[in-house]
């Protein structure tokens, strides 16, 4: 049993992993690092290519052993564009001062390779016990369309939902051992068109001027307080985030007003609700206004059972903290994972994600690494 076979080093794997230039929806040999690594370790390892002939979302799915208990470990390599500003090559993994650099480190190449350096840790110190999967897409970052949704579906046609989903996504807001996410707030989108009469601003009564009917509505829609949060949840929020008229004139009614909204929502509602809501209001304020809602995902809680008490207890051991369980921030594929098995999510620290100079220290892949290694123990694989 080799280094090469068995890559235990977190490090040099995500090194491997930064040097694929995978921004969404591109590859660029990321999921063939992961593949080659696992299939060394005798995973059997599917490549599950959904979409378009001409330009397939890259997904791979890769299983050892049988039965139960079974644990699959889940994330992405597809990382959003590195953008301006790098102090060094955002894809060349650079170490400096403790830390590596690069775009993925924080979200989620790092977490993949801990999960990959576990897994190899842990086969060459155990027997396995039952199911060890992984389920890792190259489109999370993307429309997330032809993802972790269809591998899913992949999956239970071929009976292969695992008892419990890990998720590596960077849950801690600052250090190691922070935040456990046992569950996700709910998006929906809105986007309110209201059509209205161009006119000469000094003879409104020959317009009918679209702004004021989409400034009402959208007034009563930001000055209801949706709720007051739940057990597990934050309150719910409603945010305007843009208002259009495309107008650079100043003496003239514009024919069309469009806003566009977000609501990040709680299990106090669900999508269809909050649609039926929206829908409602504007319509009294704008009779001839359409509502496009698109609901990326609605809230969900994995009840904090055994895993999550065995994934806290892991992240302890070796930081030596309580982790909160918590369900805030913002969507990840956990909402596709929850209506197949329980799942929690559990990773670096997310303060440079998406942002110039991404990073993460060194001795925390080593840590998340052991965290990662002491709940598969505990779990029981």
């Amino acid at each position: 049993m080799s280094e090469t076979s068995f890559p235990t080093d977190p490090l040099q794997f995500l090194q491997m992993l930064l040097r694929c230039r995978s921004v969404t929806p591109a590859d660029d040999g990321a999921l063939s690092v992961v593949s080659d690594a696992l299939a060394g370790m005798g995973f059997e390892v599917h490549r599950l290519d959904f979409g378009p002939e001409e330009a397939p979302t890259p997904n791979l799915y890769a299983q050892l052993g049988q039965g139960r208990p079974s644990l699959c470990l889940a994330g992405h390599t597809d990382v959003v564009p590195p953008g301006e500003g790098w102090s060094d090559d955002p894809f060349a993994g650079v170490v400096r001062d403790g830390r590596i650099y690069g775009r993925g480190t924080a979200d989620m190449k790092g977490g993949i390779a801990c999960f990959v350096a576990a897994v190899a840790r842990h086969l060459k110190q155990n027997s396995l016990k039952g199911t060890l999967s992984f389920l890792i897409t190259g489109d999370e970052e993307g429309p997330a369309h032809f993802g972790t949704k269809p591998v899913l579906q992949w999956m239970k046609e071929q009976d292969k939902i695992p008892d419990f989903f890990l998720l590596g996504e960077p849950t801690n807001p600052s250090a190691l051992g922070d935040v456990v996410k046992i569950g996700r707030r709910g998006s929906l989108n809105a986007v309110i068109t209201v059509p209205g009469v161009q006119g000469h601003v000094a003879y409104p009564h020959l317009a009918d001027n679209p702004v004021h009917r989409l400034i009402s509505a959208l007034h009563e829609l930001t000055a209801r307080c949706l709720d007051e949060g739940s057990e597990w949840f934050a309150p719910s929020s409603l945010q305007v985030v843009s208002v259009d008229v495309g107008n650079k004139a100043t003496n003239v009614i514009p024919g069309e007003a469009q806003a566009r909204l977000n609501i990040r929502f709680n299990d106090r509602h669900s999508g269809e609700s909050l649609a039926s809501w929206i829908k409602e209001v504007v319509a009294r304020w704008a009779p001839k206004a359409s509502v496009s809602i698109a609901v990326s995902g609605e809230s969900f809680l994995t009840e904090p059972g055994k895993a999550v008490q065995q994934l806290s207890a892991s992240v302890k051991d070796v930081t030596g903290r309580e982790p909160k369980l918590d369900t805030g921030g913002g969507t990840s594929d956990a909402r596709f994972m929850t209506h197949y098995a329980p799942v929690a999510e559990f990773g670096l620290v997310g303060e440079t994600m998406h942002k110039c100079d991404e990073h993460v220290g060194v001795q925390s892949l080593e840590e998340l690494t052991q965290i990662y290694q002491h709940f598969m123990e505990r779990f029981g694989v």
